[in-house]
């Protein structure tokens, strides 16, 4: 339901703490004791027949008796009561509850927690827990929790799935003079979870970053949507545990023992452009920064030290994170030349002497902030008894503070004041200031580290991908169709000719082999073979066999039909005696291929429990799994994100040209990649599949070996794909044709991200005043990042179409629509260009748009229309949609389109 009725949670007028006690000690008393204390200025009720007043405040023996219907509810009463609490705060009106009870899923079946929820769903009544440590929102002075430490108000937003995370994060913070937004204990997630905080807390003005403690996932299609939408709008930082849950042992394929849970969840993080962290020390570090700390270009730092060792430190755990050190202009060498003594590092990291006092550190930060090689700058002080560490805290806070009001978009400056009790004063200087400071150099660079990879991860959710070669168009039917007839044969893993029928649908190179059921079929294959080849490989045929070198299934090296023959009559009769339980149904042959040069990589497809289809890659070969050389990415792919996931892995660098070795042709490793990524969207019966090896060399690819897993597949997405996407893939079969009034047609397909390239040419052709109609402004300045805006969509909260012209593919006009997060309504926008108006094209792209919406179960389409867009506005009235006037702007039209109504003829 995502943040449907969450403002009653984060915005309550009024709350009823049902089990409110005036026993101290009990849960229920110290939930009120802490309501209190926090200085919420609502109406508090608490609610329990014992009592008729607690602490002061008037206490009611039910719900009934309650002197109005409060916004949210605290419920901290016996297990067996909840659902019916729930019934009854749903039947008075209360739209929210946070469960503080345990126990509700510990009975058969988790009935008390499924009783719960059909209470609740009538009412559309949220709750966040059962088992939660409870909500603490310092804004508003809301403290609905048993959490001993009390917490201020600031910037950031705690969503935890552990209420020890939160009582340790409240704890920490306040030494740090670190507040919250919000700070949300999940519980047990049966109702509100990660995706619906995501969808709150992206557009709550008061967050300005999202800290997650994720133990799982439940909906990962909706995590994902929310949480790639989240990421594009603040910084959101997540750290999971479990890192090393034990993967299946007995996997049936390299892929599917590669694909391990945690390596699957970090790459959904890095997908949506999260920064993941790895334990508590980490998290605190890069909450020190977001709290104190913009996010900014750049990834090139400089340090400022009194001492040369602990600057060592900073630059090795710089290298071993990735970082870049700044290379100081020559400019600023000089400079520090002339206000430094003769014996300094005269290098980067800058060490400045042991007796470096007040004067000669603001001297130094002011030039190098003034580096045009540097983005950000860390100051560290190791205390001496030749300067006071204090004066220095004070000349360095007072340089920053200068720096920032001369600049709007000031270099981050981050402090590292070493020493133990004795600095405590001096490092408080920088808080006030928002500086951030960190105890060591080590805690120090990984807070610079966080915030460049933060920015990483923002440019990488808006780069534009590079087109698909135009002659890539897959034959779905013909791969589909040969998927089907496998599984109504009953197999599970296909074979080869199965294989090499769907890789050629998918141009995907592949050593057909050729089948022989016996040894003398194999004999008369090898002769065929050997007529253009010089060596041929022999490998057994058994559906109950995988790893075929594994038994011994494997022979190399074949030069004439008798070989073959007594090779394939020594294998089946050996395998047959070792192996009686495996059915052996003959040998395949195939050219053994000479290209001394190539690297054996491996490609493929597994299906994770939870996050449906990754798409895997590494170096390949038989011990592939003791190089354990991999990375893995979640699909649809694009060539960018093709080539991020090859980038990931050590093999990414034997690719590339060294010595006499000539570089691989990367390329087409990554459009490969794609195509496996297309084949898993386009056929979701496919469940596994492993290529290895994969040769590539500067010649290009070619698959020697392959294997498929596949399964029945009845479900469909909303868009028609693959149910088991967490991230939706471009909706294919949405793309068609328009006929314009003129009877001429036209392109019509969902957008993509290569599309950028049309936009300016297109923008071109839009007269200013269509610009205004459209944009209630000007025209607006084309920069990349608005363009991968309209280009970049998340197909499952949003789509927009675009008109093609067929000969040029020139865009014509666009149409566009974004859902709002319940998924139920979605505001439309469209725009044509100014010279084909008239030709029905807006038209077109209207009623394509809601028939879309149809189909995909909204309920209401709506627009904002300038009163003066009288073309518009008629358009609108023969769709059907109605037109109400905005009170506050007499210039605009609101018109609305109710989807549940019978389209009108």
């Amino acid at each position: 339901m995502s943040i449907r009725n969450l403002d009653k949670i984060f915005l309550p007028r009024s709350i009823a703490l049902i089990g409110a006690s005036g026993r101290k000690g009990a849960l229920g008393h110290i939930v009120l004791t802490k309501l209190r204390e926090a200085g919420f200025k609502g109406e508090i009720w608490p609610v329990n027949p014992g009592y008729r007043e607690i602490s002061g405040l008037t206490c009611f023996k039910d719900i009934a008796a309650l002197p109005g219907t409060p916004d949210l509810a605290i419920i901290a009463t016996p297990a067996p009561t909840v659902p019916g609490l729930i019934g009854e705060l749903g039947e008075a009106g209360t739209r929210a509850a946070v469960v503080i009870t345990a126990g509700l899923g510990a009975n058969e079946e988790g009935t008390l927690k499924r009783q719960m929820l059909e209470a609740a769903r009538p009412h559309l009544m949220r709750i966040i827990g059962p088992n939660t440590l409870g909500l603490i929102v310092p804004p508003i002075g809301l403290n609905a929790s048993f959490a001993d430490t009390p917490v201020a108000s600031g910037d950031l937003a705690l969503i935890s799935q552990s209420g020890a995370v939160i009582a340790t994060m409240a704890d920490w913070a306040n030494s740090r003079n670190v507040g919250f937004s919000s700070m949300v204990s999940l519980g047990d997630m049966s109702d509100v979870d990660f995706g619906d905080l995501l969808d709150w807390f992206a557009a709550d003005t008061r967050t300005r970053a999202i800290l997650l403690y994720v133990e799982s996932v439940t909906h990962p299609q909706k995590f994902m949507s929310a949480a790639r939408s989240a990421a594009r709008a603040k910084p959101v930082i997540v750290i999971k545990s479990g890192r090393h849950e034990e993967a299946a042992k007995a996997a049936a394929s390299h892929t599917g023992a590669l694909a391990g849970s945690d390596a699957v969840y970090d790459a959904a993080f890095r997908r949506a452009g999260l920064l993941r962290v790895f334990d508590l020390d980490e998290l605190f570090s890069a909450t020190e920064t977001l709290g104190h700390v913009q996010p900014f270009r750049g990834d090139r730092l400089s340090v400022l030290t009194n001492g040369g060792g602990t600057g060592v430190l900073a630059v090795d755990t710089l290298a071993d994170l990735g970082g870049k050190l700044a290379k100081l202009d020559e400019d600023t060498l000089k400079a520090l030349d002339g206000v430094l003594p003769a014996t300094w590092s005269r290098a980067n990291p800058v060490d400045i002497i042991g007796d470096a006092d007040e004067h000669r550190y603001s001297a130094s930060l002011d030039h190098l902030l003034g580096d045009k090689n540097t983005d950000a700058v860390l100051v560290m002080n190791c205390p001496t008894a030749l300067a006071s560490s204090e004066k220095t805290a004070k000349a360095v806070a007072d340089a920053i503070g200068a720096y920032r009001k001369a600049h709007p978009r000031a270099k981050p400056v981050f402090t590292c004041w070493l020493g133990g009790a004795a600095e405590e004063k001096a490092r408080g200087i920088f808080e006030p200031l928002h500086i951030p400071n960190f105890s060591t150099p080590g805690d120090a660079v990984r807070g610079f580290v966080y915030l460049t990879r933060y920015a990483a991860a923002q440019e990488a959710l808006i780069r534009m991908p590079p087109s698909l070669p135009g002659d890539f168009k897959p034959d779905r039917a013909r791969a589909q169709k040969r998927v089907q007839r496998a599984i109504e044969e009953g197999k599970k893993w296909l074979d080869s000719g199965d294989i090499s029928e769907i890789f050629a649908a998918y141009d995907i190179p592949y050593v057909a082999p050729r089948f022989a059921a016996t040894p003398e079929d194999a004999g008369k294959a090898a002769r065929d073979l050997l007529q253009d080849h010089e060596a041929c490989a022999l490998k057994i045929v058994s559906p109950d066999i995988q790893h075929k070198s594994d038994v011994g299934g494997v022979k190399l090296n074949i030069t004439s039909a008798t070989a073959a023959e007594e090779c394939a009559r020594q294998m089946m009769e050996d395998i047959s005696a070792a192996y009686p339980d495996k059915r052996i149904e003959g040998v395949s042959l195939e050219p053994l291929i000479d290209r001394p040069a190539a690297r054996e990589l491996i490609l493929g497809l597994a299906d994770d429990k939870l996050f449906g289809p990754v798409v895997l890659f590494g170096q390949g070969g038989t011990a592939v799994e003791v190089i354990s050389d991999k990375a893995l990415a979640l699909p649809p792919l694009d060539l960018t994100l093709a080539r991020d996931l090859i980038e990931q892995t050590r093999v990414a660098k034997l690719l590339k040209s060294y010595r006499a070795q000539a570089a691989a042709d990367i390329g087409a490793v990554a459009l490969t990649l794609v195509k496996i990524s297309q084949l898993a969207a386009d056929i979701p019966e496919i469940r596994e599949l492993d290529i290895n090896p994969l040769l590539a060399d500067e010649d290009g690819i070619i698959a020697l070996d392959a294997r498929m897993r596949v399964a029945e597949e009845k479900r469909r997405d909303r868009h028609g794909g693959n149910p088991r996407f967490a991230v939706h893939p471009y909706p294919s079969e949405w793309e068609g044709e328009l006929e314009l009034l003129d009877g001429s047609k036209i392109i019509a397909r969902p957008v993509r991200p290569e599309d950028e390239v049309l936009y300016q040419e297109f923008f071109d052709h839009v007269t200013p005043d269509d610009a205004r109609l459209r944009f209630f402004s000007p025209k607006p300045e084309l920069s990349h990042k608005l363009i991968a805006r309209f280009t970049q969509i998340d197909y499952n909260r949003a789509m927009a179409f675009v008109a093609l012209d067929p000969e040029t593919g020139a865009l014509l006009g666009v149409v566009r629509l974004h859902a709002d997060a319940n998924g139920e309504i979605a505001e439309y926008a469209i725009l044509v260009r100014s010279t084909i108006k008239g030709k029905g094209l807006g038209w077109a792209l209207m009623t394509l748009i809601i028939d879309y919406a149809r189909k995909t179960g909204l309920k209401k389409v709506y627009g904002d229309v300038l009163r003066a867009n009288t073309v518009m506005l008629r358009m609108c009235g023969d769709l059907g949609f109605a037109q109400s006037f905005d009170t506050d702007d007499p210039a605009i039209v609101h018109v609305e389109l109710d989807l549940r109504e019978e389209r009108p003829a």
